[in-house]
């Protein structure tokens, strides 16, 4: 195929951009709108209904189709893909094999990279990071300097925010919330209404649901179970395949480990 050839799987009418530095952008399909600000790699394509507009660049072999938006400084490159009615604005980078669709959003300067996606009407902003195989959906926000990463998933009406790092295989879902320094790692499961935050830490196939608070510099990992309205604080350990849960309270340098069950 000569590089004047539309290719097969856009319109037959589409046409290549004018970037504003004259060069010789990439596909356009009729349907589709680019002003004359925005730039596209002569590999890259713009399809469907999609806007790209602002100082955006659209470049490598990425593809911004149905009815995205893309603008502003926004950057999509590698194999990146955004559609469904996403948006992408601000100074956000999507690159690599990322995916953002759905009424997904991606802004400020939030990067999502890898192999990560970001759909449904998932958020992710200011100067969070989405990469790996990590995966971001549901009405889940993502914020501040956060990262996720490997193949967890955040989801639901989960919030991640502050500088909390969610890695491996972990999920974050229901109306969870996981801030500050706080680190949910490993197979963990934080779920409901559950709050993990300062400098805790939920790992190995450990679940905190509930309404339960895990906070300070308290650890919760192995199998253990924090579930109700119990609060693990301070520098506590939850560990093996310890239960706490009700209204209990685990604080200071305790220790619950073993099959240990606690109940307030």
């Amino acid at each position: 195929m000569s590089d004047n050839t539309v290719p097969a799987d856009m319109h037959v009418d589409s046409r290549r951009h004018t970037n504003p530095d004259g060069s010789v952008g990439g596909w356009v399909e009729p349907t589709a709108t680019v002003t004359p600000t925005a730039t596209i790699g002569f590999d890259a394509r713009v399809s469907g209904e999609a806007l790209v507009s602002g100082n955006a660049r659209v470049s490598g072999n990425a593809l911004v189709s149905d009815n995205a938006r893309v603008y502003d400084s926004v950057v999509v490159s590698g194999s990146a893909r955004v559609y469904d009615s996403a948006v992408v604005f601000g100074n956000a980078l999507v690159f690599d094999n990322a995916r953002v669709s759905g009424e997904a959003k991606v802004f400020e300067n939030a990067l999502v990279y890898d192999s990560a996606k970001v759909f449904d009407n998932a958020q992710v902003f200011d100067n969070a990071q989405v990469y790996d195989s990590a995966v971001v959906f549901g009405k889940a926000r993502v914020s501040g300097k956060v990262r996720v990463s490997g193949k967890a998933q955040v989801f639901g009406k989960a919030q991640v925010y502050d500088s909390a790092l969610v890695s491996g295989n972990a999920l974050v879902s229901g109306k969870a919330r996981v801030s500050g320094e706080a680190r949910v790692s490993g197979s963990a499961f934080v779920s409901g209404n559950a709050q993990v935050c300062d400098n805790a830490q939920v790992y190995d196939n450990a679940q905190v649901s509930g309404s339960a608070l895990v906070s300070g510099s308290a650890l919760v990992f192995g199998r253990a179970r924090v579930s109700g309205e119990t609060e693990v604080f301070d520098s506590a350990v939850v560990s093996g395949s310890a239960s706490v849960f009700g209204n209990a309270r685990v604080s200071g340098s305790a220790r619950v480990s073993g099959k240990t069950r606690v109940f307030g």
